[in-house]
C-alpha cells in the first residue's frame, strides 16, 4: 500500500512538471505574430517595430516615460494606413539588422541611414527624411572646422552612420582618440562634462538638443555627410516593403506626414 502510494505522489509529480514546461512563459514578448513570421506573400495583423529609445526627436522617451517622437508617430499612422497594429520594441541600436533578420522585429525605424552597406542586408522604402552628420562641440571651445578636430578625443555612436561618414573623412587619420558610445545622450553628456572634444551626430538629434539646452553646444563649420532616412524592412519580404510604402504614400498625399513634421521640426520635412 505504502509503495503505491509513493508510486501516485512520484506519477502526480511528474505530471505537474510536464504540465508545467509546456506552458509558456508569463512575460514574453509575442513577436511571432509579426510580419516576420506570417506565411509567404502575406503580411501579419501586427507589426513589430525595432527601435532606439533615445533618439530624439525621432524616438525616445518623455518625461512620463512614453514613446514619443516623429517616428513613433509617423509608424502609428502608417499602421491605420495598413489597418495594423504597431508594437515598439526598443533594442540595442548596434544589432539592428540581427533583429530584424532573425525576426524578433519586423522594420527598423527610428532614424535609420540609407547606405550601400545597409541594402546588403535589408530592403529599404524610399527615403523620407534628409538629414546630415555633423560635428558638435561646446560652445566655448576653441574648436571652429574639421581639420581642428586633429589630437582631440571624438565621440560617436556605436555602429552608427556617423561611424561611417567619419571613417570615410580624412580627417579621421588626425583624430587621438575615437571613443563609442551606446547612444547620442551618453556621448553628449560626455561632451558636457569635458571627457570628449566633439561628438559627431545627427543634425536632426543636435538641432533637437541645442535647442532643449540652449547655449551649450555649437556646430562645426563642416559637415561630414548628407544622408537619408528609411525604413529597414527583411529581406525577401517584399509584400510588407510594398503594402508599407503604399501607407507612406498616402500619408504624404493626404498632408498627414507634413502636419507629424510641422509638430516635430515646426515645418514639412518628408520628401516627397
Amino acid at each position: 500500500m505504502k509503495k503505491l502510494a509513493k508510486l501516485s505522489l512520484i506519477m502526480g509529480t511528474v505530471f505537474s512538471l510536464v504540465v508545467g514546461c509546456s506552458s509558456a512563459p508569463a512575460n514574453t514578448t509575442d513577436a511571432g505574430n509579426g510580419a516576420a513570421n506570417a506565411p509567404a506573400g502575406e503580411t501579419a495583423a501586427k507589426l513589430v517595430v525595432g527601435i532606439d529609445d533615445k533618439f530624439a526627436p525621432m524616438g525616445f522617451r518623455d518625461d512620463n516615460n512614453e514613446l514619443v517622437g516623429f517616428d513613433i508617430d509617423y509608424a502609428k499612422a502608417a499602421g491605420e494606413k495598413m489597418g495594423k497594429e504597431i508594437v515598439f520594441q526598443p533594442i540595442d541600436w548596434s544589432s539592428k539588422e540581427s533583429e530584424l533578420n532573425s525576426g524578433r522585429i519586423d522594420l527598423i525605424w527610428n532614424g535609420y541611414t540609407i547606405t550601400d552597406e545597409r541594402k546588403e542586408k535589408v530592403l529599404f522604402t524610399k527615403p523620407y527624411l534628409e538629414n546630415a552628420q555633423v560635428i558638435v562641440t561646446l560652445t566655448k571651445s576653441e574648436l571652429k572646422k574639421i581639420d581642428d578636430l586633429a589630437d582631440k578625443t571624438v565621440g560617436l555612436q556605436k555602429l552608427s552612420s556617423a561611424a561611417d561618414a567619419l571613417n570615410a573623412h580624412p580627417v579621421k587619420d588626425k583624430i587621438k582618440t575615437t571613443t563609442e558610445f551606446a547612444d547620442n545622450v551618453l556621448a553628449l553628456n560626455d561632451l558636457k562634462i569635458g571627457r570628449i572634444d566633439a561628438v559627431v551626430i545627427d543634425q536632426v538629434v543636435a538641432d533637437y538638443y541645442m535647442a532643449k539646452d540652449e547655449g551649450t553646444f555649437k556646430f562645426l563649420e563642416d559637415s561630414l555627410a548628407p544622408e537619408q532616412y528609411g525604413i529597414g524592412v527583411k529581406k525577401g519580404n517584399e509584400a510588407l516593403l510594398e503594402e508599407l510604402q503604399k501607407a507612406l504614400d498616402e500619408l504624404s498625399a493626404d498632408g498627414t506626414a507634413a502636419k507629424i513634421s510641422e509638430k516635430w521640426f515646426g515645418e514639412d520635412r518628408v520628401l516627397k
